[in-house]
């Protein structure tokens, strides 16, 4: 047990007493936001451009007594996420994500389909500069709640995009 309680106060380490503070301090690498792979079923991850991470809100809800107000937690709600996609001639991201959207409802019929459909589990991984997975985040439930298919420009030297906006149930960090 001895060993768990030195990991446990290594880990807690008070830089501020430390001998050697200037070289903890700088001696971290930073996550890099370029350095990230979105995994999504039939969805190419190099297609990938931009995405949010997750982001958590927690409700408050108050309690009235006399003349003060006391705070405890509502309900939580993760927020949307949105993606940018390249969309290339082939393969056509374009092509894929209207597919899953035909999941979430059909145009032609007017019928909507069953979540087992369209609902989907998505990573998100943050690689280190050797490319290793340095963090997963686990997306529960996505779905899409917007498609934009982007647009026409004569006058444009720009390629072709799509953003979309996922909602999902909940998000796990698992590491």
């Amino acid at each position: 047990m001895a060993g768990l309680k030195d990991e446990v106060n290594k880990a807690y380490t008070d830089y501020g007493d430390d001998a050697n503070f200037y070289n903890n301090a700088f001696n971290w690498e930073p996550k890099r936001k370029n350095e990230f792979v979105m995994f999504v079923d039939e969805l190419p991850a190099f297609l990938i451009k931009t995405s949010d991470k997750p982001k958590i809100t927690n409700n408050e809800i108050a309690l009235d007594h006399i003349n003060i107000k006391r705070y405890v937690k509502g309900k939580s709600e993760w927020n949307t996420i949105a993606l940018t996609l390249y969309d290339p001639i082939i393969p056509s991201a374009a092509q894929m994500v209207m597919d899953w959207v035909r999941k979430h409802h059909e145009s032609v019929t007017g019928r909507d389909g069953y979540s087992n459909f369209y609902k989907k589990e998505i990573k998100l991984h943050q690689l280190s500069p050797l490319g290793e997975v340095v963090e997963e985040w686990i997306l529960k439930g996505a779905f899409i709640t917007e498609a934009g298919f982007g647009s026409y420009d004569w006058s444009a030297d720009e390629v072709q995009m799509i953003d979309i906006q996922l909602r999902y149930d909940w998000a796990f960090l698992n590491f």
